[in-house]
């Protein structure tokens, strides 16, 4: 094993959630009157801190968001994960050759820690991430991509950042891995390679990912 500490994204890696809570998202700044589609949602927010959302519209709009903004979306997100939210095709046999081989792993996720347990229930990851082994842009300053969260799960795990590799599916959070000094492989199933630069490499399918890491 070529690393220390293999640190996962959550949304789009481990749980398939990005067309669920994109879709919500885009019809709820739609209903505000910030018309937004589904790949709007995808091309802004894909990877992002909820923080990112109320930015953007101010910035282009000049318009805050209303205060129950974060309250209403994590509702409506949560009761959608709760009907169809799925795990990654594959992804539990890739924690489970990581657990069964002794190499750590941990999350680090733009989203809360209320929406990884939500999401980890559903799906059944809740088995294979334990809360200390669980970071969120909640625990940091500044979100993806900043490299702030990955450096954050580095110091809490005891593993030096050029020891970590860093399985992502968005621009932000590859840019993020990059920004932190970590290598990263970058998860192509929503995301074209192209829109990955910066990672060392690119994998379609979860069955190919521990090939990359050994």
């Amino acid at each position: 094993m070529n690393y220390d500490l293999v640190i996962f994204d959550n949304d789009g890696v481990l749980v398939d959630s990005e067309p669920v809570a994109n879709t919500i998202l885009a019809g709820y700044l739609t209903e505000l009157g910030h018309p937004t589609s589904y790949e709007d949602s995808l091309r802004d927010y894909m990877g992002a801190a909820v923080h990112r959302v109320h930015d953007l519209v101010l910035e282009r709009t000049g318009q805050r968001l209303p205060e129950e903004f974060d309250q209403t979306l994590n509702a409506r997100t949560f009761a959608a994960f709760e009907r169809e939210l799925q795990a990654v095709d594959g992804v539990t046999e890739v924690l489970g050759k990581l657990t069964a081989d002794r190499v750590p792993y941990c999350l680090a996720s733009s989203g809360s820690h209320e929406r990884i347990r939500v999401g980890h229930r559903k799906t059944g990851l809740d088995l294979w991430f334990h809360d200390e082994i669980i970071f969120s842009a909640q625990d940091v300053g500044r979100g993806k991509p900043a490299p702030d969260l990955f450096l954050y799960a580095a110091e809490r795990m005891g593993v030096a950042p050029e020891r970590c590799v860093v399985v992502e599916d968005s621009a932000l959070g590859v840019a993020a891995a990059v920004a932190a000094g970590m290598d990263v492989y970058g998860f192509t199933a929503m995301t074209p390679a192209g829109k990955l630069a910066g990672a060392k490499g690119w994998f379609s399918s979860m069955a190919e990912l521990p090939a990359l890491l050994a």
